[in-house]
């Protein structure tokens, strides 16, 4: 399980069950919890209600990894989140993305 600080458990389960794809369980007080669609073994996703804001860059991030990752960017992009650009090294390239809480992620293709 993945755990994850949001000021808005709400608004980052709303986003993240659509990024991932994800289904949304019952909130437990200020949890919210995403799992992934049955048969997968992918870990479940734990989005917890603090008070505390985001104060810098995420010591862990998620890279998701999709076959087109520009259509992948624009579609997070409808569901709040932000580009904040893109990285490449060798031949493996990726688009620097946030969620609408700030938390960045990347998305990744081979």
């Amino acid at each position: 399980m993945l755990v994850l600080d949001a000021n808005d458990a709400g608004r980052l389960a709303d986003f993240w069950s659509a990024a991932l794809r994800y289904d949304r369980q019952e909130a437990l007080g200020p949890f919210e919890i995403l799992t992934p669609p049955d048969g997968s073994e992918a870990p479940a996703l734990l989005i917890q209600r603090v008070d505390d804001p985001k104060l810098g860059k995420n010591r862990m991030h998620v890279d998701l990894h999709v076959p087109d990752a520009e259509s992948e960017a624009a579609r997070l992009i409808g569901l709040g989140a932000k580009r904040l650009g893109a990285g490449r090294l060798g031949e493996i390239q990726w688009i620097v993305m946030t969620d609408p809480e700030g938390n960045e992620f990347d998305i990744g293709w081979d």
